[in-house]
């Protein structure tokens, strides 16, 4: 655990890409074949199932560390961040554990057969066993909030330099549905060809997004200056569903999301025509609920996330269908070699025959001569029920990762309205000590309606700013949610908007965010609910 605790924090602890990749080469390089599984595990989302939860975790920690209640808490809402409260409210002890990673999550793991005494009295001899910065880390994996600032890119291009291999071949290796109990070090870098794992998806090929290039690109000529001829091009619709690769192999089917969750089992409908395809047959592309030959709002598709039984009532309401944009395996063999358009003739020969064409629909390629007329044809998009188009050169190769290139995501500007901020929170990890987290509201009448809660968008000094009105402007507490003073007005952008009967609003907003500060415009000229209703006609994305 010493070793993967001082990862951690030599990872925590600078924003140079070198020195972050140095730590991890230096970690493979030092450490036991399992506890690199395992820190691949963790790295990559594969965190151990929660057995103690957030209400023994607490009360414990209170009864080792010999403090009240109302002291943890206060020490809790300043901090920010539960797995740190403990670790820095326990007393150092001077025995220091030698067990590695791989012991450590053995004896997590194992404590799913434990009476609640035993597990009490193993937690506390674990934290007297582990300095503070174990018990952080230690912590943190235990409360599943186990998060690390690197991203996953850097820890396979540490692993290909280790292994010799390439960043593609690791990248494919570390997909689908592996445990470090089960996959060993060996079989990942050191042999040929690892063992086949017929579930395996491919990493996920993602697009750029055109208005993150050096200006915003909107107008024809622009996009001239950064595409090139409009000939070379091919244009979708950008949906709003779950991305995910459809597999057939050895007679047998399964459904990835881009999360790299095994979904197979929450998607039936999608059944009938996996099995009718050849063995061998991976798809790419996006599930959505579709009725009556049109795209359903996300939030329908969403009843079914984090469901464990599908009701009767959930798969009448919300059927889904795959609207399919590429092939990537056919008759067995990788094709992701090929070019766009070749893979393109392939996926439509193999959704021409199929018996299940509304449910196994294949993205519809939208005409245009020239990126004027795509210009116009991208203003339809909300019509659509579609973010806006895809860019996929023609020659394109299926690639890894996000590229910048050779596909684009070119999505309609945000709805957007000028709202009140009402409520602040403070936020987590290294701004735990500032309030970051904001509750928006807009007028109904003479009085404020919140309807959205939104933390992006501000600059660190805008947050600095908001953080120093909210101290001076507290009218209540709840908690570590303060009510503020009804004053400062934001633009709030989002996706989309629906009706719900869960919020005092009556609406839900799809990724509300901050776009800017309005400093010009005094609260009573804030936007009311009825300039928010009527984005319903616009019809929810």
């Amino acid at each position: 655990m010493k070793a993967f605790a001082q990862l951690f924090t030599a990872l925590d602890e600078t924003n140079k890409t070198n020195e972050k990749v140095k730590a991890l080469k230096d970690y493979f390089m030092r450490v036991p074949d399992t506890d690199k599984m395992h820190m691949l595990a963790l790295f990559t989302g594969r965190s151990p199932k929660r057995q103690i939860n957030a209400t023994q975790f607490r009360l414990w920690a209170m009864e080792a560390s010999h403090i009240p209640a109302w002291l943890f808490e206060e020490s809790y809402h300043v901090v920010g961040d539960l797995a740190e409260t403990v670790a820095l409210l326990l007393p150092d002890h001077e025995y220091s554990s030698s067990k590695t990673l791989t012991e450590w999550m053995a004896e997590i793991v194992a404590l799913n057969n434990l009476p609640e005494v035993e597990k009490r009295d193993w937690l506390t001899r674990s934290w007297a066993a582990l300095d503070r910065q174990e018990r952080f880390v230690f912590n943190k994996i235990l409360t599943g909030s186990f998060r690390v600032g690197v991203s996953q890119n850097l820890v396979i291009k540490a692993l290909a330099d280790v292994s010799g291999l390439d960043a593609a071949t690791i990248t494919h290796r570390l997909m689908g549905n592996w445990m470090p109990a089960t996959y060993q070090f060996e079989e990942l870098v050191h042999t040929d060809t690892a063992i086949e794992d017929v579930s395996r998806p491919y990493p996920f090929f993602l697009a750029y997004p055109v208005q993150e290039t050096s200006t915003v690109q909107k107008t024809p000529e622009e996009l001239q200056n950064l595409l090139g001829d409009a000939g070379e091009w091919q244009a979708e619709w950008k949906w709003d569903g779950i991305r995910a690769q459809l597999i057939k192999r050895d007679g047998q089917i399964f459904i990835w999301s881009r999360g790299e969750d095994l979904a197979t089992d929450k998607f039936p409908e999608l059944h009938p025509f996996m099995q009718q395809w050849p063995d061998g047959t991976v798809v790419d592309g996006e599930i959505l609920s579709f009725k009556e030959g049109l795209p359903l709002p996300f939030a329908i598709l969403q009843t079914r996330i984090g469901r464990k039984t599908l009701t009767k009532k959930v798969l009448e309401e919300g059927p889904v269908a795959l609207i399919a944009y590429d092939c990537l395996e056919y008759d067995g063999e990788d094709i992701r070699y090929k070019t766009q358009t070749e893979r393109r003739g392939l996926l439509e020969g193999l959704q021409h025959t199929t018996p299940y064409p509304e449910v196994f629909r294949i993205s519809e390629l939208i005409e245009f001569d020239s990126w004027a007329q795509l210009s116009q044809i991208r203003e339809q998009s909300r019509a659509m029920v579609a973010e806006g188009i895809m860019l996929k050169r023609k020659n394109a190769h299926y690639q890894v990762g996000r590229r910048r290139g050779d596909w684009w995501k070119w999505k309609i500007d945000p709805l957007s309205i000028d709202a009140v901020m009402v409520y602040a929170q403070k936020g987590h990890g290294r701004r735990a000590d500032l309030y970051t987290d904001y509750t928006f509201a807009v007028w109904d009448g003479d009085k404020l309606v919140p309807f959205a809660k939104a933390y992006s968008g501000l600059t660190d000094t805008e947050i600095n700013k908001v953080d120093a009105f909210v101290k001076r402007n507290t009218l209540e507490k709840f908690g570590p949610v303060r009510t503020v003073k009804p004053e400062l007005v934001f633009e709030i952008g989002f996706e989309g908007i629906q009706k719900s009967t869960r919020h005092k609003s009556g609406v839900a907003l799809r990724f509300p965010r901050i776009l800017r500060w309005r400093h010009d415009k005094p609260k009573d000229e804030a936007d009311t609910i009825e300039t928010l209703k009527a984005f319903l006609g616009e019809g929810p994305i």
